[in-house]
């Protein structure tokens, strides 16, 4: 009778340390998704840019304006996939 309250006991508050670890490693994989949605972001505003640069079709303020925007809207994905 002893051991099984104690395995009751044991279990209880073991099940709360294991749920925390699953939450921890969702968030993990959140925060990873999130980081890569920005380091696209990033990368396809360089392309951008050096294409908008070659093809000369705007002015390089306009070029550069283009890949602000690229980088702001990866930003907000990123924020869309964390929370």
């Amino acid at each position: 009778m002893k051991k099984l309250i104690v395995s009751v006991v044991t279990a209880v508050m073991l099940l709360p340390a294991i749920s925390l670890s699953a939450h921890a490693t969702y968030h993990s994989q959140k925060r990873q998704e999130a980081r890569y949605t920005r380091q696209e972001s990033r990368t396809e505003g360089r392309q951008d840019k050096r294409d908008c640069v070659r093809s000369d079709d705007k002015s390089n303020a306009s070029c550069r304006q283009d890949k602000r925007e690229n980088r702001r809207d990866g930003r907000q994905e990123a924020r869309d996939v964390k929370w």
